[in-house]
């Protein structure tokens, strides 16, 4: 079996990456070139009808959705999240799905406020200081989960919400790279920052910082990518 993950250097694709180096499958790599706007394009989106990266190919057709893949993964190799009959298994699923629908797209209303409200300045800058707001909460409230160290998270065994995880803290950090970012401060979440630190020291990891040009330290000190081939945006 061998999986296709159509990618571009720092978008959701680097947590699929993640868990695919994690699982040790094989699998290759296409790159949707962002910057000739790749990913709108028709041989992308009927891969994609959505248009947004990443999509993994499989045997049983292509994926699309980081939370979607991460699980579908999971389910089908096992080892990176409980197990259909786990008792952790709704914990599980509940904070995965917490990632993929609340934190994820608020960051992305943060990144492209243009595509939520329009291009009026002061509807956007109102829209990130309510969303900079709930994601301090959002932020807070999983940083006590991760000190609890469910067996499911922040433990020796990496999980997919691990990844994603730490996909969703590098970008407060560095996007959107003309606005202020102040508002984010990795430190101000030690458990988080742990985590961080301990998927950085991961094999799994060593293609982010070559490949994605993500650099030593891709999420406790994240500078933008630089990478091999392709753009983060």
């Amino acid at each position: 079996m061998s999986y296709v993950l159509h990618y571009a250097p720092d978008n959701a694709s680097l947590i699929i990456r993640l868990a695919l180096e994690q699982l040790g499958v094989p699998y290759e790599t296409v790159l949707v070139d962002r910057s000739a706007q790749e990913q709108s394009g028709p041989t992308y989106r009927a891969l994609n009808p959505n248009g947004l990266i990443p999509t993994l190919e499989t045997p049983q057709g292509p994926i699309f959705e980081t939370g979607a893949i991460l699980l579908w993964l999971a389910d089908k190799h096992g080892g990176v999240g409980p197990s259909v009959d786990d008792p952790e298994r709704a914990d599980f699923l509940k904070w995965l799905f917490f990632l993929a629908n609340t934190v994820h797209p608020a960051l992305r209303m943060i990144f492209y406020p243009d595509k939520y409200i329009g291009a009026d300045a002061a509807h956007q800058a109102a829209l990130r200081l309510g969303l900079q707001k709930a994601l301090h909460g959002h932020f807070g409230v999983l940083n006590y989960l991760v000190s609890q160290r469910p067996t499911w998270a922040a433990n020796q065994r990496p999980s997919v919400f691990d990844f994603y995880l730490c996909g969703v803290l590098r970008w407060p950090a560095i996007y959107p790279a003309d606005q202020d970012r102040s508002w984010f401060k990795l430190a101000a979440y030690p458990a988080l920052h742990d985590l961080c630190a301990h998927i950085e020291t991961l094999p799994a990891c060593a293609c982010l910082q070559s490949e994605d040009g993500l650099g030593t330290h891709p999420f406790t000190d994240p500078a933008p990518a630089n990478p091999k081939i392709g753009s983060a945006t």
